[in-house]
């Protein structure tokens, strides 16, 4: 039977079957991921994308060994990063963060089950090492009422028959993140629960070549958002009547544009809102030489985080002096702390050595300099030496990790923050900074 174009449609016909990160060229597939914009970007910016079946395996594997080198029988997670970890595949993810009816069991042979909404198993399906689909894992109030135990028991059970079908007498389950009644239900049926996030943050910490090349992918298509956002901005605010929502806006319809997901956060803030950090965005007009300031926290791309963090100075007018000193004084700090990298170094070493802020924006210095990104912030966090607990993360830097090198300068009760932050991979020399976006030359007092 002969097959025409409008029955398949394929995103882009003239590629055949898959498209160049080893996905299915069809428009309708289950699976989501960059749009014809994105590829268009990066293939004009020479980029290589990555295999996802290959980036895929990577994960579980890297998974499945984690699981086999502490002993246990399997590996529990709820989380939704955790889950499009280790298969791939998303459903509702912010929904998902409040309301968990979610699952995936990882036992220690491999094999892996997953338990969806009720009418949605096909979401994982495109994944084969996804073995199994399955429902039942939403035990949360708000569905369950006053039967969340009944409904815990059962899955229990079937996590307990799981393990013992798939990791014969071992009855360690690490567990990410749980409800309670699903962690009493399981004790219950014998297990003893260990931590999951241990496993899933360290195993999440070394990324594999095609992470990386998504990686890359994802902050071109960031970066490329983040000077859609600038433009606007730019271009705008001087006319006036332009909120720090309005520039915002721009960020999130680009990433979306380019297949992105969500932002993770609304730091963006103009004028003395930047003092003290941390205020969301809002209504406030911004006006003609004013500052804004900025954190990503994006979700883009592949699902990978784009963590980068940019300060603007916004008119006719030179800034002034005290904040070109701080601008100047943060893009020091992040340079200098970022030329510390290696592979083999350790965090406490780190730590020991890193730049150290003028006394004056001692108070409200950015509650870490370093911290690890990949589907979002992750392990390990670098704390400042007075902020540092002992044995918290007494770990060394490897080949494949990926940190946000960061910057938060500004005075109590100043009238202004700089936020600065790029986004660094630790390869067997030493480093790459993956973030090229500029830094901004008016607030280095070079215009």
């Amino acid at each position: 039977m002969n097959t025409v174009y409008p029955e398949t449609r394929k995103i882009d016909p003239t590629r055949g079957a898959r498209l160049g990160d080893n996905t299915p060229n069809d428009n309708d597939r289950i699976e989501i991921g960059p749009t014809q914009l994105a590829h268009a970007e990066w293939a004009a910016a020479g980029l290589a994308l990555p295999d996802l079946q290959a980036m895929r395996r990577y994960r579980w594997e890297r998974l499945t060994q984690h699981v086999i080198a502490r002993g246990h029988g399997g590996l529990l997670m709820f989380d939704p990063l955790n889950i499009r970890y280790a298969t791939d595949s998303t459903n509702m993810q912010l929904w998902n963060t409040h309301n968990p009816f979610r699952a995936v069991l990882l036992c220690a042979d491999g094999y892996m089950v997953m338990w969806d909404y009720k009418n949605s198993p096909f979401l994982s399906k495109f994944n084969p090492l996804v073995r199994e689909q399955r429902s039942g894992a939403d035990l949360f109030y708000f569905d369950r009422g006053d039967k969340i135990d009944v409904a815990a028991d059962v899955f229990a059970n079937e996590v307990r028959i799981l393990l013992q079908e798939h990791a014969p007498g071992l009855t360690r389950l690490a567990v990410d993140k749980i409800m309670l009644h699903g962690l009493r239900a399981l004790e219950a049926q014998g297990l003893e629960i260990m931590e999951g996030e241990e496993v899933t943050e360290k195993a999440r910490s070394v990324k594999g070549p095609d992470e990386i090349r998504a990686m890359r992918c994802a902050s071109h298509a960031c970066e490329t958002a983040v000077r859609a956002m600038e433009d606007f901005a730019r271009a705008e605010v001087p006319r006036g009547g332009v909120s720090e929502d309005d520039i915002w806006a721009v960020l999130h319809a680009e990433n979306i544009r380019r297949g992105g997901e969500w932002i993770e956060t609304r730091l963006l803030a103009s004028g003395p809102r930047t003092n003290p950090w941390f205020q969301e965005c809002g209504p406030r007009i911004t006006r003609n030489n004013e500052i804004i300031s900025f954190d990503t926290d994006l979700v883009g791309s592949y699902g990978i985080c784009v963590d980068i963090s940019r300060s603007w100075w916004i008119g006719d007018c030179n800034p002034p002096p005290d904040m070109i000193y701080a601008m100047q004084h943060a893009l020091d700090h992040i340079q200098t702390n970022m030329e510390l990298l290696r592979p083999g170094l350790t965090i406490g070493e780190l730590i020991a050595n890193c730049h150290r802020l003028d006394d004056r924006f001692q108070a409200q210095k950015y509650g870490c300099f370093m911290h690890g990104v990949g589907l979002c912030d992750e392990w390990p966090l670098v704390a400042y030496p007075d902020q540092a607990v002992p044995g918290a993360f007494d770990y060394a830097l490897e080949p494949g990790m990926v940190l946000c090198v960061e910057a938060l300068v500004g005075e109590v009760g100043g009238s202004f923050s700089i936020k600065l932050e790029d986004q660094v991979l630790i390869t067997e020399e030493g480093f790459e900074n993956l973030t090229t976006y500029p830094f901004d030359a008016a607030l280095l007092g070079k215009s």
